[in-house]
Formats: structure tokens, C-alpha cells, sequence
């Protein structure tokens, strides 16, 4: 079928609880999402069998749209007058996603190297072995056996150098015997991407036991991470080993027009193209009640980390005993106790599908909130580097930083874009908390624009954007964007109530408003029109991207919330005295209109 012929899509996501489906048609010479449905996910008893849920979803979009799109159980394509479709296309997290276990030769060079090759495929990684990791060769063995992963991912050493790390895990993993987690009757996957010069060793120690794959290293030099043939290798064994043993895939997979994609994995691709399209450093969060995935485009090199255990029900006491009380507590305007705060949170882990009742409620979920992005976020810096290891020339001062760490890719100043998604950030009463929330969250510098994916529709675009870039982006675009506005933060500290900035907005007819932004305050300007110009005058000492004092001009689009100034400086603290923090909080959430008075 050539890209032209294509007009009408379904395209579905089978997530863990429900099964989303999107009908897409092109109106004119643009592609719009016209209709959408969902339904229980279908892959535990009584059904077991994915393909039900997925045919529930679409019938729901059948009455909707009034195309008739099944036949009995089968998707009718091509699309011929207001019957049928010309392409299917699904992603797919359910039945708890891709779950893998990864080993480099050493944990902060090419076990972070195999760690972010995961991770950009869509997989949970369970947990991360390396020769240098600190647990005994027995404890290591155990950990294999007791996880059961979906597949594993063996790394280390660059081409031609030393094979005795990456053989002596390989002897761990054949020692562990370990079984995977679906389908007792096939062998465990494990990807082998390290020493090219250990093929031959490797193939003796575990062709037997595993069913092995061999690919390019993904660390082949010092100087250079290689992780695209592995991660196709992972979503190749996704679809051929993993997605066989659920119940109902191998029938989903007949249905279908292009490869099933992991949802993370989906989500990821879009977020990318996204940022290619428009030359873009970009980030894009979804924060749900388990887990909360951090995706960022850097200079054309994409990352994405998953934390496990920071989401905003089952996982909301990870968040409290990570952050700690006082940091949840810090962002209330209001006093609470801290056992009161805990009971609170405990009631929600028990019953996860609660949605706040009072406006104090509210409060409390956003100050979790913050607190779950802000630890996803370090978590995602941290493993968002350049390469560790690397020589670089340096002076004898940061002779000790270099060995610690690689630089982080992220850099504030040159973050253009920030996408949010997930339950409390998509479906906030008011879309300026959506907002606020990811500013106090992530603390961006200069310029920066912010949307939200109204309803998770980045995992169907992902997996359509492989047949169709542009119906993908045109969707992305038109429908599954919610441009919130526009946030400018000048970068410095100064005294309360010091000038630290003139601004003027400037609409598409040549309308302009100025005004000043003084030290401690936060400013709203609601900005609807579909462009327009700003101009950011700092004083000196603060920054806005153009250097201290410097001025910077940008086009922006408008947004539901328009222009957020925040002259709280960066670093940006809270204050440590009680009454006074109490009072920037309550003059900040009143300046926003961030809750009914």
C-alpha cells in the first residue's frame, strides 16, 4: 500500500488495565483522530485471550463513528466508502510490558551502556549485574534465577579487548539456569552485544541452556555507545518470543499491519520524530499510579528511564519514603501534620482508583505529584550522560569529578519543549496546575513551551508514524496536543521585589503588552492567539539563554494557559521559614488562580 492510498486507520493500546482504540481519518489533505473507544483489558482469566478486549475497543468505535469496521472477528481493510480501514496497527504493555534484566562488564560504563539500550526499547529493566556490582558470585546466581526476566541483555568490554568479565557472566548465567517468565516450554532470550572477540566463548558457554542472539556491541570503543542493532534485536525477541506466550497475541499479530510495539517503546518514537520535525530538544513525562516515564531528545540522542516505583496510588508510599514528609509537605498552603499526610496517602495505595473529593485533596495529590516528577527527573539525569570512561582533556581539579560521572545531557537552558501525560497531568480540573505542577517540578530556564497529551495518544502515534510520518505528526499536531503556553524563567537569585526583568508579548495582529517582573513573583498572562512574539529584557546578572543581561527574543504559540513568568529565580528554593513560605504559597496559587477561592 503506498502512503498516498492511506485514509482511514484504527489503531490500538492494549495497556495493562484497558485496551484504547483511536479511528483516524484524513480529512481534506490532513489527518485527524475522529472517534476513540476503550475496554477492560482482556488477558487474565476468564478471557485470556487479548484480542477480546482489543475487538471491544474497536466496537465502541463502530457505534461511535458509524463505520462499520468488523466483520465477526475480523478488521475489514481496505477501507472501501464508510466500511473498513486501511491499516491496523497496535502497541501493547499488557500483561505487566517487557521485563528484562541487563549485564555489563562494569557498572558505570557498559552496564549504564546496556542499561539505556533497554530502556529505549520499552523494558522494565529488573535489575542491572556487573562484574564490579559488590554482590558475591552466589547472590548473583540467585538473583538470576529468582527474577525471571522476559530476556536478558549481556554487554561488556569494547571490541578485541579483554573477554574475562563478559565470560565470567556469561558462566553466572549459565550456572543460574534461569527460566523466563512466560511459556515454561521455551528458552530463555538473552541478547549477547559486547566483545566481538568473545562471540565463540560466549556460543560454547550458552547456546545450549538460552536460546542466544548475537549482535553488534554496544559499546564497540570507549568513545562510542552503538545501541540500535540491539535494540531492534529486543523488540524482534519481543515479538517473536515474549508476545507468542501471552494469551491471544499470536492472534493480534495476525491482525495487524506493522510489527506490535511496546508502548514505552511507541511513546518514545514519537517523541523523537516530534523533536526531529521541528529541531527541538524535547521532554515528555507519564506519570501513572505505578510508574513514571521520563523520555528526553538531546541534540538528536534520545533517552528514557523508567521509575518503578514512583507513581501516584501503588506506588505513592515510594514516593513518601523517598522524598520524605517534609518535602510533600513543603508545597501544602496550609498546615497538616505528618501522620495525618501519612494516613492520607496510605488510604489512597489502598484504594488506588480514588480521585480527590475536596479541593485540600487536590492540594495534597499535587504536592506528591511534584515531588514523584522531580525524583523521576534526577533519576533520568543521572542516567542521561555522555559516555563514562572517556578521556577527556581536563586539569588535575576535575581529574576526580571525571571518574565519578559523565556530564549529564540535560540542560535546562536548552530544553525547548516539555509534553506531560498521565492521569494528573492530563485531566487536572484546572490545565495551569498541569502546568505549574511540571514548572515546580523540573525548574526550566529561559524559554520554554509546555503541552499536555490530552488523552495518552502518543503510544498509537508512535507505531503509526512507522507507516505514516505525516498522518502521525498531523494527529500529534491537531488532536492529542493540548498547548498549555509558555513559561519564561530567567536564571539567577536577588533580593524580593527587585526588578529582574521587562517583558513584552506581542499577538499576531501587532497587539502588545509589557510589564516588569520583579524578584519572588509569578505572573499569568493568559495568550490564546495561535502566535506571537516575546521579548525578555533580564538585568544584569540574570540569564534568559543570551548570557547575563542579555536580551532574547522568541516566536511562541499561544496556549489554554497562556504566559507563565516565574521570577522565583533558579535555583529555585522555597523559603525555610514557616510563615513566610506559607505566604509565597498562598500569593503564588492566588496569582495562578490555581484553586477556587
Amino acid at each position: 500500500m503506498s502512503k498516498k492510498d492511506l485514509e482511514v486507520v484504527i489503531a490500538t493500546d492494549c495497556g495493562s488495565t484497558t485496551t484504547k482504540a483511536i479511528l483516524i481519518e484524513k480529512k481534506g489533505g490532513t489527518y485527524r483522530q475522529t472517534c476513540r473507544g476503550e475496554a477492560p483489558t482482556t488477558v487474565e482469566a476468564p478471557f485470556e485471550d487479548v484480542t477480546k478486549g482489543v475487538l471491544n475497543a474497536i466496537t465502541e468505535v463502530e457505534e461511535l463513528s458509524g463505520r462499520k469496521l468488523l466483520d465477526g472477528e475480523r478488521i475489514i481493510i481496505p477501507n472501501d466508502g464508510n466500511t473498513g480501514a486501511d491499516i491496523y496497527v497496535s502497541t501493547s504493555s499488557a500483561g505487566g510490558g517487557l521485563q528484562m534484566m541487563v549485564a555489563g562488564a562494569v557498572k558505570a560504563m557498559t552496564g549504564e551502556s546496556a542499561q539505556r539500550c533497554a530502556l529505549g526499547a520499552g523494558a522494565i529493566v529488573m535489575d542491572v549485574l556487573a562484574s564490579n556490582d559488590g554482590r558475591a558470585d552466589h547472590e548473583k546466581i540467585e538473583r538470576i534465577r529468582q527474577l525471571r526476566p522476559d530476556m536478558m541483555l549481556l554487554s561488556g568490554g569494547t571490541d578485541g579487548g579483554t573477554v574475562t568479565h563478559v565470560v565470567e557472566l556469561a558462566q553466572f548465567l549459565k550456572a543460574a539456569d534461569p527460566k523466563p517468565r512466560l511459556g515454561a516450554s521455551y528458552k530463555l532470550p538473552v541478547i549477547y552485544a559486547g566483545n566481538n572477540k568473545a562471540h565463540l566463548q560466549i556460543k560454547e558457554i550458552l547456546d545450549a541452556r538460552t536460546s542466544l542472539i548475537i549482535t553488534e556491541n554496544i559499546r564497540p570503543t570507549l568513545e562510542r555507545e552503538n545501541l540500535m542493532p540491539a535494540r531492534h534485536k529486543i523488540h524482534d525477541i519481543f515479538l517473536e518470543h515474549v508476545m507468542q506466550q501471552a494469551p491471544g497475541y499470536p492472534k493480534l499479530m495476525k491482525m495487524v499491519g506493522a510489527p506490535i510495539m511496546p508502548t514505552p517503546a511507541a511513546v518514545g518514537v514519537m517523541a523523537e520524530k516530534f523533536a526531529k520535525a521541528n529541531k527541538f530538544n524535547v521532554m515528555a513525562v507519564d506519570i501513572g499510579g505505578a510508574t513514571t516515564d521520563v523520555f528526553s531528545v538531546f541534540s538528536g540522542v534520545f533517552n528514557r528511564t523508567v521509575s518503578a516505583n514512583l507513581g501516584m496510588s501503588y506506588s505513592i508510599s515510594n514516593v513518601m519514603s523517598e522524598a520524605g514528609l517534609p518535602n510533600i509537605l513543603r508545597w501544602l498552603p496550609f498546615d497538616m501534620d505528618e501522620q495525618d499526610l501519612r494516613n492520607r496517602l496510605k488510604n489512597k495505595m489502598i484504594r488506588p482508583t480514588t480521585i480527590p473529593q475536596t479541593v485540600e485533596d487536590l492540594e495534597i495529590e499535587h504536592a506528591v505529584a511534584r515531588e514523584a516528577l522531580r525524583l523521576a527527573f534526577n533519576q533520568h539525569k543521572a542516567l542521561a550522560v555522555g559516555l563514562k570512561g572517556v578521556q577527556q582533556e581536563r586539569s588535575i581539579s576535575d581529574a576526580f569529578e571525571q571518574t565519578a560521572s559523565g556530564q549529564s545531557l540535560i540542560s535546562l537552558m536548552e530544553l525547548n519543549y516539555i509534553i506531560g501525560s498521565g492521569g494528573i497531568l492530563a485531566h487536572s480540573p484546572r490545565r495551569i496546575q498541569s502546568m505549574l505542577l511540571m514548572i515546580d517540578a523540573y525548574q526550566p530556564e529561559g524559554v520554554t513551551r509546555f503541552a499536555v497529551d490530552s488523552i495518552f495518544m502518543m503510544p498509537h502515534l508512535g507505531v503509526l508514524s512507522q507507516i505514516s510520518e505525516k498522518a502521525a505528526l498531523d494527529v500529534f499536531y491537531e488532536d492529542c496536543l493540548v498547548r498549555l503556553g509558555t513559561c519564561l524563567a530567567p536564571k539567577g537569585l536577588a533580593r524580593e521585589g527587585q526588578l529582574i526583568m521587562e517583558w513584552e508579548l506581542i499577538d499576531e495582529n501587532g497587539k502588545r503588552k509589557t510589564g516588569d517582573l520583579r524578584f519572588g513573583d509569578l505572573l499569568h498572562v493568559p495568550f490564546e492567539s495561535a502566535k506571537g512574539r516575546v521579548i525578555a529584557r533580564p538585568v544584569k546578572g540574570f540569564d534568559m539563554g543570551a548570557g547575563s543581561g542579555g536580551k532574547v527574543e522568541a516566536d511562541i504559540p499561544g496556549g489554554v494557559v497562556g504566559l507563565l513568568l516565574d521570577g522565583r529565580g533558579r535555583p529555585f528554593e522555597l523559603s525555610k521559614n514557616h510563615a513566610k513560605r506559607m505566604a509565597d504559597l498562598k500569593k503564588w496559587y492566588k496569582a495562578m488562580e490555581m484553586y477556587p477561592v
